[in-house]
């Protein structure tokens, strides 16, 4: 185990699944016990559960436990047994790590948005199961969900769809290129009419700021990013996260999104 900062232990490379796909967990130190339980999926890219360390760090300190995952979008079923065996090892997991796995909060960022708004809005997908919240960060919702094979806006606006009973929380940067800050408006409008309880943060940023990196065209990753954009976004998207895991109730003032 390795320390982010004075106080923020990381347990590095965890085996879960039948597969032995990798998954890092972060906790804030001297936090009461139990804490909620965020799982946090990263994009499009194979095995980058690196590009969401700053993220993961800065939510971890506002008070939740949180799991980051390694999955591969490129595997034969596009990622979904993957992000499944993630989700069971958290649920099985997380209270010998101090959470709770009654307060769980699915969370992703672009692809890996789209596979958690799926699970909010189509739960079949993972068995019945649904999270106590879920956190879409530049995420895109008119193609197939990763975790369901169904569209999340089709799903929402099926013939006599009910509203999600799940909170939706959704962030996305006004100078996003590579997914429009127009899925998220278009998510939000489809869930009021429903009368779905949904939340849209719209920061100044871009795709990749809104997790505080940078994409790096030589190595064709995201790394960590220091622009005071994506310093700003970032810090937003982890008070959004905390926020929608229920931490942080008696600091109010420090949660505003």
């Amino acid at each position: 185990m390795r320390r982010v900062g004075a106080e923020l232990p990381v347990a590095e490379g965890l085996a879960y699944g039948v597969g032995g796909q990798s998954l890092d967990v972060y906790r804030g130190g001297g936090l009461q016990e139990p804490l909620p339980v965020a799982l946090l999926w990263h994009g499009r890219g194979a095995d980058e559960r690196d590009v969401l360390a700053p993220l993961a760090s800065a939510v971890a300190a506002a008070g939740v436990l949180v799991l980051v995952p390694d999955w591969r979008p490129d595997a034969p079923d596009a990622g979904r047994s993957h992000l499944a065996e993630s989700v069971a090892f958290a649920r099985r997991n997380a209270a010998r790590f101090g959470g709770d796995p009654e307060r769980f909060v699915l969370a992703g960022w672009s692809l890996g948005a789209k596979a958690a708004i799926g699970v909010a809005l189509n739960p079949d997908g993972l068995d019945g199961w649904r999270p106590t919240a879920v956190v879409g960060i530049a995420g895109g919702y008119g193609t197939a969900a990763p975790t369901t094979g169904a569209v999340p806006l089709d799903d929402l606006l099926g013939a006599g769809a009910p509203p999600p009973p799940t909170p939706v929380w959704l962030l996305h940067g006004t100078a996003d290129t590579a997914v429009d800050v127009r899925q998220s408006r278009a998510l939000r409008a489809a869930l009021q009419r429903l009368g779905g309880r949904v939340t849209l943060v719209e920061a100044d940023s871009d795709h990749a700021g809104v997790i505080m990196a940078e994409y790096d065209p030589a190595s064709a990753r995201c790394r960590p990013s220091t622009a005071a954009h994506a310093r700003r976004a970032g810090a937003r998207a982890a008070r959004l996260v905390a926020r929608a895991a229920g931490a942080g109730a008696q600091r109010e003032d420090r949660m505003t999104v």
